[in-house]
């Protein structure tokens, strides 16, 4: 049985960028570039147009950037993913854009096959950031002056609490269940049971709680 390929907006100001995205595509029968946009509000309307399971979005564009396009894409009813292009000096605009909802960064000097690999991870439901990344960008984020203090997470088992501390020290489900002496299998169903508790969209959303909570704590 043939799975129908997954479903792609490309939003970025510069036709190189996603000319040079969609060409890489299109040699992956499991990927389809089904729109592109130029400004977030075209990626808002392409998202109500064509359903797309993920957006590839840049963050800053004329008009409406990609922070607030995906603000509006997540806050909607559509199941679409947003996977985020952004650089090592755009700081500010990640943590913008982990409130706003995206499932997941990549760094445009990448690999091309590393984003593919992103858009797929992303498309599944799981949350990605670039390697390199991760820890600090979370890190940085949560430990801002701004956020506020540390509130226990309710309506969780003790061992979902476990899992959850898990995944804000950044483990995969392998981890999780190696450190946890549990199958892999058990670990996915404490991580699913985790997103719907706490009403969290993806695996990045629940870092950020493991943090919030004081599950997990910055170093030094």
């Amino acid at each position: 049985m043939t799975t129908a390929p997954l479903r792609i907006v490309l939003a970025d100001d510069q036709p190189l960028v996603r000319s040079g995205l969609r060409l890489v595509m299109a040699d992956h029968p499991d990927l389809e570039v089904v729109g592109e946009a130029a400004t977030g509000a075209e990626a808002v309307q392409l998202v109500r147009d064509v359903d797309p399971d993920v957006v590839v979005m840049d963050i800053r564009m004329p008009g409406m950037d990609g922070i607030e396009a995906t603000r509006l894409i997540t806050a909607g009813p559509t199941a679409t993913r947003v996977l985020v292009l952004t650089t090592f000096d755009e700081d500010d605009h990640v943590y913008g854009a982990l409130r706003a909802g995206a499932s997941g960064f990549v760094v445009k000097d990448m690999a091309l096959n590393d984003i593919l690999a992103a858009v797929r991870v992303v498309a599944t439901g799981d949350a990605l950031i670039a390697p390199g990344v991760t820890r600090r960008l979370i890190a940085d984020f949560v430990g801002r002056p701004t956020r506020r203090s540390p509130q226990p997470v309710e309506g969780i088992t003790e061992r979902e609490r476990e899992v959850l501390t898990l995944i804000g020290r950044g483990l995969t489900n392998t981890e999780i269940a190696e450190e946890l002496f549990i199958t892999v299998a058990t670990a996915k169903s404490h991580v699913s049971r985790l997103l719907t508790k706490l009403g969290a969209r993806d695996r990045v959303q629940l870092v950020i709680t493991a943090y919030e909570t004081g599950l997990v704590t910055l170093p030094g």
